[in-house]
């Protein structure tokens, strides 16, 4: 029953509340966005949603424009905001369109969807999340191949109350810590295909490519 439709209600709920709630939170964020890095205040890229459907996936902006490397791009005020995670509010929105839950996989970039394996393609067969098994694991810290297991698995494991909620406390508790937000040797994380044309170290057990 939570799967079926729960799940979908109890996000929207959630989306609607924090919105409301947290709205002076979000509008000092915005502010803060606005002084330190200036226009446009909110990040949008076309992400792979269900069943591979594209949406506009929302953040607030943390990097400076442009196309210098992502280390150049960050300052001080970009690193917070990234480790902290409060960079991801605006997704709550994205929440409240139906387009992600607050729990499932990451949204990856539209073009990462031709590189997964038949199995690792199961992420898309449920809305991607704000939290996840991944997240929860360590975040951009954790490898690729790591990352693309605990989404499968999240999904094997079977949809239920009790594990998004524990797997969102989990995820919390990581992001007050401020762990994760960089994989190692990288301002942010590498891109999949990147990784995958270096010759990536071989993928998790049961993801057979």
């Amino acid at each position: 029953m939570y799967a079926l439709w729960g799940k979908a209600a109890f996000d929207r709920v959630v989306a609607a509340l924090v919105l409301v709630l947290g709205a002076p939170i979000l509008a000092l964020l915005a502010l803060a966005v606005l002084l330190a890095l200036g226009r446009p205040i909110l990040f949008r890229q076309r992400r792979a949603g269900r069943h591979g459907a594209a949406f506009t996936l929302l953040k607030f902006r943390s990097m400076h424009e442009g196309g210098a490397p992502d280390a150049t791009r960050l300052n001080g005020f970009g690193r917070w905001l990234r480790a902290s995670g409060l960079d991801e509010l605006p997704q709550m929105i994205n929440i409240l369109r139906g387009e992600m839950s607050l729990v499932g996989p990451r949204p990856l970039p539209c073009d990462y969807t031709p590189l997964f394996s038949e199995t690792e393609a199961r992420r898309l067969w449920v809305r991607p999340g704000l939290f996840g098994l991944a997240q929860a694991e360590g975040r951009n810290a954790l490898p690729w191949a790591r990352r693309l297991y605990c989404d499968v698995q999240y999904i094997r494991q079977g949809i239920e109350f009790m594990t998004d909620l524990k797997l969102a406390v989990a995820c919390c508790a990581l992001l007050l810590r401020g762990h994760g937000a960089t994989m190692p040797g990288h301002a942010t994380s590498a891109r999949l295909d990147d990784v995958l044309a270096q010759g990536a170290a071989p993928v998790m057990p049961g993801l057979n490519r």
